[in-house]
């Protein structure tokens, strides 16, 4: 969701130079965007302030002697470095006990009225110096777009061919979702789903993605698949078996894609690859999936969104009332 902000950066001032400071597991995204000059990778984790990690890499990047950050992430950590750093213009969001390490700021909406993010994040564009073309110009229709490199492309290719999978009748599940079980919908329903494509197409395959902490979820789902009469040799779970890079690949060379709110329904998006998105607890309001060829399936019942990592009421009624049929019939197969 931050890259369209890079491409209308880029747009604005075609000369900058923009580097982008991530974490590994986040990079191979970056690396896909052809607006970025260079990645700075650093291990930081969540939840830990990892201070002399983070004065070291202030005392590099000064010598950089950048004029601009952007801080996406609202946090008082997400802040210290480009203060450490003593880059000039610090812009973002105002957030956690910061004032200060960012020295321009616009002020968070409240959660009631939440915008799509991209243009949430594009919006700082215009606390930029000298920024010179229209912002609205710049946020109008303006979809993420990702570029896989050649070399992870090959090796997918390579993969796909030794497990004779044909991309053109390939389809993606991604049922994991790193917030919690109130955005994940159930793997009885994606085995009910993987049923009814195997059954109505006899060329699919079906790649279940995922980190190796959604290696059960693809197991389980194998195993319900199983359990409905259906030959698994075609449900293929790559669950913790590819890297970020790889599924960025694989998900570019499917025919379409189910998968709940997460970071990979954002991939195919970027990647304009046919998709269904499923929505529980989270609004498609504020995160949808940025594309003409994406479909949304949200109940939008009267407890949700209710942002709960799992369900308050315990009766996960937003996802589980959503049907195998109901995602096929919008999969349009």
């Amino acid at each position: 969701m931050s890259q369209p902000l890079i491409a209308m950066l880029k747009q604005a001032l075609p000369t900058c130079n923009i580097d982008v400071l991530t974490t590994p597991w986040v990079a191979p995204i970056y690396r896909a965007c052809a607006e970025v000059n260079q990645l700075i990778e650093v291990p930081l984790q969540h939840g830990k302030l990892q201070w002399r990690t983070r004065v070291q890499l202030a005392k590099q990047l000064r010598l950089a002697n950048y004029t601009s950050c952007f801080v996406l992430p609202n946090s008082l950590k997400a802040a210290l470095i480009p203060w450490l750093a003593k880059i000039p213009v610090r812009i973002g969001y105002r957030g956690e006990m910061r004032f200060g390490l960012i020295n321009r700021a616009l002020a968070n909406p409240p959660k009631t009225v939440r915008e799509p993010m991209i243009k949430h994040y594009a919006k700082l564009l215009q606390l930029l110096p000298k920024m010179d073309s229209p912002i609205d110009n710049l946020i109008a229709n303006k979809p993420a777009q990702l570029r896989i490199p050649p070399l992870d492309q090959t090796e997918i290719q390579i993969r796909l061919s030794s497990e004779k999978i044909d991309p053109t009748a390939l389809y993606v599940f991604a049922p994991g979702a790193e917030f919690g079980p109130a955005k994940r919908w159930p793997s009885e329903r994606f085995a009910e789903l993987a049923a009814l494509i195997l059954q109505h197409d006899m060329r699919a395959d079906i790649i279940i993605l995922g980190s190796t902490s959604d290696t059960e979820i693809g197991q389980l789902i194998q195993i319900q698949t199983e359990k409905l009469g259906m030959n698994t040799a075609r449900l293929h779970n790559w669950c913790g078996t590819t890297s970020l890079s790889q599924a960025l690949a694989t998900i570019a060379n499917c025919k379409a894609m189910v998968s709940n709110d997460s970071g990979l329904m954002h991939i195919a998006a970027a990647l304009q690859i046919p998709q269904v998105a499923i929505f529980g607890s989270s609004d498609p309001r504020h995160t949808p999936p940025e594309s003409s060829k994406a479909r949304v399936i949200w109940l939008h019942l009267p407890c949700s969104p209710c942002y709960q990592r799992t369900c308050p009421l315990g009766t996960l009624a937003c996802l589980k009332e959503i049907t195998a049929a109901q995602v096929f019939t919008t999969l349009n197969l």
